[in-house]
């Protein structure tokens, strides 16, 4: 599993890899392996874009690994 969480040091950004161009690309790649990807939230390609680099956190792998860290993202949020 490969996790780039949301960091409170700079609260303004939503994470640190860009939704467009790496999380993506990473996470179509990911589910077509049978995995899955999400923000901590929602599932990664769900998310619609507001901007050209808009970053996002990103929790991708196995799909029950991912399942279980969004569970406990969803609870704790």
């Amino acid at each position: 599993m490969f996790i780039y969480p949301w960091d409170r040091r700079e609260p303004g950004k939503a994470g640190k890899l860009r939704l467009m161009y790496e999380a993506n690309p990473m996470g179509f790649l990911v589910e077509q392996a049978g995995g899955a990807a999400t923000n901590g939230q929602q599932r990664i390609l769900d998310i619609a874009p507001d901007a050209l680099h808009q970053r996002v956190s990103v929790m991708l792998g196995s799909k029950n690994e991912v399942e279980r860290v969004t569970r406990y993202h969803q609870e704790a949020g």
